[in-house]
């Protein structure tokens, strides 16, 4: 599909081009000759659900996203008590989480994360275990921001790749890590 004809369809959708979004949808459901996948459209007023996330136009024009869940959704994940591994059950709690952090675009939309709290809860999690799962984000973060700083100093400087040669890769990998390059090596074709 061309530029133009995908910003058309969003237009559509957002209520900006009047044209029928259902001719849209239509041609975009030709797209895949075998029909596995089909799209369709809601109509909805100034929101679009798409996936689990919402879309929703403000007033000002510019979007705004949600976590999107169905009327029918029944907050049911993963029992506390269910004969599963301590780190199965935390992956739960951190998929829901970082997916409200991660998608919702406003700080006045965070009630969602109370809701997911509140949901896990029901589903017999300690309190524990998520506040020692929101930890872990919080420093997973404060470790990304620094690693981001670290490489806008300037003290990264890239990588190189390079054959492995037995007794020279190991000097040359310190040589270049001296200089803030990493270094990593390849099996080699060649004989040696």
């Amino acid at each position: 599909m061309q530029t133009k004809s995908f910003e058309a369809v969003c237009g559509r959708c957002f209520g900006t081009d009047k044209e029928g979004s259902g001719e849209d949808t239509d041609h975009i459901n030709t797209i895949d000759p075998t029909g596995n996948i089909k799209f369709t459209y809601e109509e909805e007023d100034k929101q679009i659900p798409f996936l689990d996330t919402l879309l929703v136009r403000r007033e000002d024009g510019l979007v705004k996203l949600l976590v999107y869940s169905k009327k029918s959704h029944t907050d049911q994940h993963l029992n506390f008590g269910s004969h599963h591994p301590l780190n199965h059950k935390l992956a739960v709690i951190r998929t829901l989480l970082e997916r409200c952090y991660s998608i919702v675009t406003e700080e006045d939309d965070r009630k969602k994360e109370e809701h997911v709290v509140k949901a896990l809860r029901k589903c017999g999690y300690p309190p524990w275990t998520i506040d020692r799962v929101k930890q872990d984000i919080v420093e997973k973060s404060l470790k990304d921001e620094a690693k981001k700083v670290k490489n806008t100093r300037g003290n990264y400087k890239g990588m190189v790749v390079v054959p492995y040669v037995k007794g020279l890769s190991e000097a040359f990998a310190r040589l270049l890590k001296s200089h803030g390059i990493d270094f990593f090596t390849r099996q080699s074709s060649i004989s040696q």
